[in-house]
């Protein structure tokens, strides 16, 4: 039996990608379940969840130590620090599950800690 392995890309093995993914399924399902009248929210929150893994990806893509490495990653840090925001805010307006604002930022604090190193 030959066992074929899936192709991956360099940034899909990091722990902060794969995090960042995961955060990026978890907004989906906090976004799924907010109630209407919060659609600007939910947009924001959609494009900054999106932003976090998308500039691992790129700063990956880019030269080791290079100027514009660092600035997708401190970028992909900016998107996460507004996703916390955005789930502080879910919170204080009683909107979210709070169980998942709780993973959520659970997952947002390992994110940021790792992109602080990077």
């Amino acid at each position: 039996m030959t066992i074929i392995e899936e192709p991956t890309l360099a940034h899909e093995r990091l722990d902060v990608y794969k995090c960042a993914i995961e955060f990026l399924a978890l907004s989906v399902k906090i976004i799924a379940v907010l109630p209407l009248g919060y659609a600007f929210l939910a947009d924001q929150f959609k494009r900054a969840a999106l932003s976090i893994p998308l500039n691992i990806a790129e700063g990956v893509g880019k030269p080791n130590g290079s100027a514009d490495g660092k600035r997708s990653y401190n970028i992909a840090r900016g998107s996460a620090m507004e996703c916390g925001a955005i789930l502080d805010s879910l919170r204080v307006l009683d909107i979210a599950d709070s169980e998942l604002i709780r993973q959520g930022k659970q997952l947002l604090v390992r994110v940021v800690a790792m992109l602080t190193r990077m």
